[in-house]
């Protein structure tokens, strides 16, 4: 049944949409028409020619549901900010050393304080117990300097009022693997980061195949020299893949040289990942073989980190600027996807994402060489749960599946139209023009080098080699023709897509889309925000989009939607995951997506999500299970928070257990017990 086409006025924006938009993305005295104009004049005034009609493709793109990041739509066009227009970034490489981590830091602290995001791989340090060399000690391990880290992060964003937002990636194969998937265990531990596990290929067909896994570091080259270690012994050294070569010892295939620290059965290791996860909702898990493999810029990079919400594999010093088309928008009068203007919309915005490269506002120089090198940004979508139901389309089912592939395969080949155009009238991302040498290991990667003639040693441009990526060798399928010119003259930027989680965007302006790619969370529900000036967080009321819509076009003002919606629990894991994977066949960055699973369900059965997912060919699989014992979340639903218990200890030792929606008085603020009882847990409690 579709009732939404009868009308074509959208409801009016929900309190909550409304403040958020207010308090995040307005300037004083401004609206949001204001703030489209805002930000069309400032990206059309950096056009060379034109500018008048590119303001009102702009503006026209920005009412028909192209939507900038956050960063964009907050800092762009306002003078006498020093923050950025960038949403997220990816660290330099964090050195084996005092002066590399304390460095990293201090780099760290001055992204965050220009609001980006920031991701890092912390497995590049040695392990717990290893030998300092010249202090006769022995280092405390990666975690406990990622400490340092979470403290930073803590200290920046309490003082700037945004929470900051970080991601540690780690190595499946380093020896502190297990201490890195039980670090959130404590209360407390490590709250700034995201945490998630670079899994191989390697590793996952060790678990398949019930083999031994082992944990490896790399050997120092002057130990190797002074030691004259036997590195052939199979059963004391591997050779393995790391970030780096300097200070190792490397093979002609580009594998250096590990000490096997300790071996055990890869299930293991697995079912801790599991079990965590299955508690905790972390660690995450990126296939970062897949990540490289599908990266089109293979032969230049090797990606280890992503930014903090994981959409964005990104090599070191990376940074990408996002934007999302708002899907809502896309429902033409015949209540099916308008793809003619969905394609309008897309080509407009790429020349937007473009500009804002220009005015990038990347607090170090290693960041605005690498963004102006690339040129890559993320454009995605929010609204798809959404627009489903608006549709009459049942989230997960086989023509939700199809239309997911479809949307994001028109997107994709309109990104890469647009990037030839812009390439023509502006110039190639400067990559492509570079040089580069085809060496062994890249050879080895790209076999089809040698079947068209090219030799170890040859010198290649970037644009020539940018065409035998895996994903752009997909596009040429489709446009043979496209992906001929890409070679030729070059793209504007190396990435175009990208799925960001768009929560406070599809919230405020969008009023309540559902988030990027996932079906609505539920149509009635609490979230708890940060208010400033408040010790915890607050719970408001929140109404899904098309219950608004639906509200609005049949003259009600209900809270339970109509039996056809689709909620996030009524999505199986097994169809959240179809869905990711139908868009991400032609997303060429990644995803960040959230599969939501019942609080009862087997272990068995979860775990055995995280496999299906492996052979869908995700770049990535993050789950979340509802578990009251544990955490409490910012999105929670009315049933959950009712049933959930709460127990307090008092000044006199006694007790007190009260229901999670049930309110309190403390320090003189009013609370509801879930969000009083997760910040005093979390010891964020008047620091927000």
């Amino acid at each position: 049944m579709n009732t939404f086409t009868k009308i074509n006025s959208n409801p009016s924006l929900q309190s909550t949409s409304a403040e958020i938009l207010e308090t995040k993305y307005l300037r004083e005295g401004e609206s949001i028409e204001g703030m489209f104009a805002r930000v069309s004049d400032t990206l059309a005034g950096l056009e060379e020619k034109d500018q008048q009609k590119f303001r009102k493709e702009f503006l026209w793109a920005l009412n028909n549901g192209a939507i900038p990041a956050g960063r964009i739509l907050a800092n762009i066009g306002v003078e006498g900010l020093s923050t950025s227009t960038i949403n997220c970034t990816v660290a330099g490489r964090v050195g084996d050393s005092m002066d590399s981590i304390l460095e990293s830091n201090h780099k760290a602290g001055l992204t965050l304080k220009a609001g980006c995001g920031i991701g890092y791989e912390f497995s590049t340090l040695r392990p717990k117990g290893a030998n300092v060399s010249g202090a006769g000690a022995k280092t405390s391990g990666p975690l406990s300097f990622m400490d340092i880290f979470d403290k930073t992060c803590f200290t920046v964003s309490s003082a700037g009022g945004r929470r900051g937002a970080q991601m540690a990636t780690f190595d499946i194969s380093h020896p502190d693997v297990l201490d890195f998937i039980k670090a959130k265990r404590e209360d407390g531990v490590l709250r700034q980061f995201n945490l998630s596990l670079l899994i191989t290929q390697e590793f996952i067909d060790c678990v398949v195949n019930d083999e031994e896994w082992a944990l490896s570091f790399p050997v120092p080259k002057k130990e190797v020299d002074r030691s004259e270690l036997d590195l052939s012994n199979k059963e004391e050294f591997i050779w393995r893949e790391f970030p780096h070569s300097e200070g190792y010892v490397e093979n002609e295939e580009g594998l250096v040289a590990q000490r096997i620290y300790n071996k055990m059965p890869a299930k293991r290791i697995w079912n801790l990942i599991m079990s965590s996860t299955y508690d905790f909702a972390e660690p995450g898990f990126i296939l970062i073989d897949k990540v490289n493999e599908m990266n089109n810029n293979w032969f230049c990079e090797n990606i280890r980190a992503t930014n903090p919400c994981g959409e964005q594999p990104l090599p070191e010093n990376g940074s990408c600027l996002l934007g999302s088309v708002n899907l809502t928008k896309m429902i033409g009068a015949d209540g099916k996807f308008d793809f003619k203007k969905f394609k309008k919309v897309v080509k407009i915005f790429c020349r937007m994402l473009d500009n804002v490269v220009e005015i990038n506002g990347l607090p170090l120089e290693a960041q605005r060489k690498e963004i102006f090198r690339k040129r890559r940004h993320g454009m995605g979508f929010f609204g798809l749960g959404s627009l489903m139901n608006m549709m009459g389309i049942a989230y997960g089912s086989p023509e939700s599946v199809a239309l997911t592939e479809e949307i994001s395969k028109t997107m994709a080949i309109e990104g890469w139209k647009a990037a030839l155009s812009l390439a023509k009238e502006k110039g190639a991302a400067p990559v492509m023009d570079e040089e580069f040498v085809i060496s062994n290991k890249m050879m080895k990667q790209r076999p089809e080098l040698e079947a068209d003639g090219f030799s170890v040693g040859d010198k290649v441009t970037g644009s020539t080699l940018f065409g035998y990526s895996r994903y752009m060798q997909m596009i040429a399928k489709e446009e043979p023709k496209l992906v001929k010119d890409l070679i030729k003259n070059g793209a504007r930027y190396t990435h175009h897509s990208s799925i960001a989680p768009t929560g406070t965007i599809a919230l405020s302006v969008g009023n309540n889309a559902s988030n990027g790619i996932e079906p609505s969370f539920s149509h009635y529900y609490f979230r708890n925000v940060i208010v400033e000036g408040r010790s915890a967080k607050k719970k408001v009321d929140v109404f899904s989009y098309e219950l608004l819509h639906y509200n609005n076009a049949n003259g009600l003002n209900e809270k339970k939607a109509p039996s056809h919606f689709i909620a996030a629990d009524d999505v199986s894991p097994e169809q959240h995951v179809d869905v990711q994977a139908a868009a991400q066949k032609w997303i060429d960055s990644s995803i960040s997506k959230t599969i939501n699973v019942p609080t009862d369900i087997s272990f068995d059965k979860f775990e055995g999500l995280y496999l299906y997912a492996a052979k869908k060919g995700l770049k990535g699989c993050t789950t979340f299970r509802f578990n009251p014992e544990v955490f409490q979340g910012v999105l929670v639903k009315e049933g959950d928070l009712k049933n959930t218990k709460y127990e307090f200890t008092l000044d006199d030792g006694s007790k007190v257990q009260l229901a999670g929606d049930e309110e309190v008085e403390y320090d003189g603020e009013t609370h509801s017990a879930a969000n009083l009882f997760d910040a005093l847990k979390e010891g964020y409690y008047g620091k927000l």
